[in-house]
């Protein structure tokens, strides 16, 4: 947990870096599904080493990517990898907690999460503050690397009871991606 699960001291240092190489892939096909808009409004959660954050920014042009995450550690490695994003505007890094967002109602265009719901202490309870944030129309991307841990079965089921819709999982040999919607 303190490497990877959430990244504390040394240990969790060395697991952004090693989280950096094993999620970029998993990120970029998640944010792919998500069909950013250079206007778009995009929240991350759980960013870890600001790889998905990264690659938001380059979509989301003239729009504004936020990322919220519980690790200390995270939080400096991802605005080191983010500098030039954060210093035009475009990015904002906070460290806090799924289950309470520090942003309005319907803030966002689309939500993503990688590799870390399965650490929330109640992931029902962050999925309902996610859709409270989002948009209506709004998608949100929960993805799990093959190594995550996540099985995939009960992920579909949490986001249906969180009120997501249009709910639908994307297998590939590497990991998954569960998209929904906010109606």
């Amino acid at each position: 947990m303190r490497m990877f699960g959430r990244p504390k001291g040394g240990l969790g240092r060395l697991g952004g870096f090693l989280m950096a190489r094993m999620n970029r892939k998993v990120a970029a096909w998640a944010i792919d599904l998500l069909n950013v808009h250079p206007s778009d409004r995009v929240l991350e959660v759980g960013f870890g080493p600001g790889v998905g954050i990264q690659v938001l920014a380059a979509l989301a042009s003239s729009g504004r990517v936020v990322g919220v995450d519980s690790s200390k550690e995270m939080v400096e490695q991802a605005t080191a990898r983010n500098a030039k994003a954060i210093a035009a505007g475009r990015v904002e890094l906070r460290a806090g907690s799924v289950e309470q967002l520090p942003f309005a109602d319907m803030t966002f265009d689309h939500a993503l999460a990688i590799n870390s719901m399965q650490v929330w202490p109640d992931a029902l309870a962050g999925l309902r503050e996610i859709k409270r944030v989002m948009r209506r129309g709004g998608q949100i991307a929960l993805a799990f690397t093959r190594h995550s841990g996540q099985p995939k079965d009960g992920v579909a089921d949490l986001l249906t009871s969180a009120g997501f819709s249009s709910v639908r999982l994307v297998d590939k040999d590497d990991g998954f991606v569960v998209l929904a919607t906010k109606p």
